[in-house]
């Protein structure tokens, strides 16, 4: 079994820990700014819905941290007790903020049903509204922009958090909405209701990204896009003498692992069989950066 990495894991160059990082503090900064807003919001209207979006930027905020410790640890280098790097510390991380969500919304449905039962009147609407559109802006923007760098990077950390940034934003829109129609209906009741309706929302956007993280942490294959591409750079290879077997695939946070094995004619030399292992496992890495793949060499009979 021979083992190339390109580029290898842990190996990245000096100063890309401190640039993914700086994104979690951002996501951090974001976070306090944002619970400062909607709780003033909510001091300022009572409104039940209203808590409930300063009670998800708190859950924003502990995510974040979260995420700024998964980053620290998925960038250190392979050891002697990780060989294959840190990698898959980023899927506790989005596990830890699919949990958080679930404990926001069961606060969240806790609060509504109480507000229901208990309803009573808003005041300042209109400037609660006002600082929680600044604060749902502030949330878009980090997240749109963790999102990017998150796919730019293949960090799963920052696409977690991105993703939980713009349900936020929705989240807020929705309350927004619903304590605007409260001023304009004057129906209390209907405040409650959709921090309910918020809260179940939320429940989904944590279900999913706690089984994501799952499934990847049980060794989960690449994406068919990533597989595609081994394929395809295989099949250009691929000859009458030589072919390719046993294709496997699994990510550890931003970093990939293939192994297969190389099929090639019974009477060629080592040297032979070695430079072109060589070219299959350079091409497949040139392709999906941050790869690291594994060959094995064995003849095929009747050539």
């Amino acid at each position: 079994m021979r083992r190339i990495a390109f580029p290898q894991v842990g190996a990245e160059p000096e100063g890309t820990p401190p640039r993914l990082t700086r994104f979690a503090w951002l996501s951090i900064a974001a976070a306090v700014l944002t619970i400062a807003l909607k709780s003033e919001a909510y001091l300022l209207t009572g409104s039940v819905g209203l808590l409930s979006d300063a009670a998800e930027s708190l859950v924003n905020l502990v995510a974040a941290v979260v995420a700024l410790i998964a980053l620290h640890v998925a960038a250190r280098p392979a050891d002697e007790k990780h060989n294959f790097g840190h990698g898959k510390a980023e899927y506790f991380s989005a596990g830890v903020e699919g949990l958080m969500i679930f404990v926001a919304a069961g606060f969240i449905l806790v609060s509504s049903v109480q507000r229901f039962l208990h309803p009573t009147e808003l005041e300042s609407i209109g400037l609660g509204l006002a600082i929680s559109t600044v604060a749902s802006v502030v949330n878009g923007a980090v997240g749109v922009l963790l999102l990017r760098v998150g796919a730019a990077h293949r960090s799963v950390t920052l696409t977690a958090d991105g993703k939980h940034l713009l349900t936020d934003v929705w989240t807020s829109v929705g309350v927004i909405v619903g304590v605007l129609l409260v001023g304009l209906t004057g129906w209390q009741r209907l405040d409650p209701i959709v921090a309910a309706i918020v809260g179940v929302n939320i429940l989904v956007t944590g279900f999913r990204l706690v089984s994501q993280s799952v499934t990847s942490l049980l060794g989960a294959a690449m994406p068919a896009g990533d597989l595609a591409q081994v394929n395809a750079v295989l099949d250009d290879m691929r000859t009458a003498e030589i072919d390719f077997t046993g294709v496997r695939t699994r990510e550890s946070g931003r970093h990939r692992f293939v192994s297969l094995t190389v099929l090639v004619p019974a009477n060629w030399t080592v040297e032979q069989g070695h430079t072109l292992a060589d070219d299959v496992e350079v091409a497949i890495a040139k392709n999906l950066p941050d790869t690291d793949v594994q060959t094995h060499l064995e003849p095929r009979r009747g050539l």
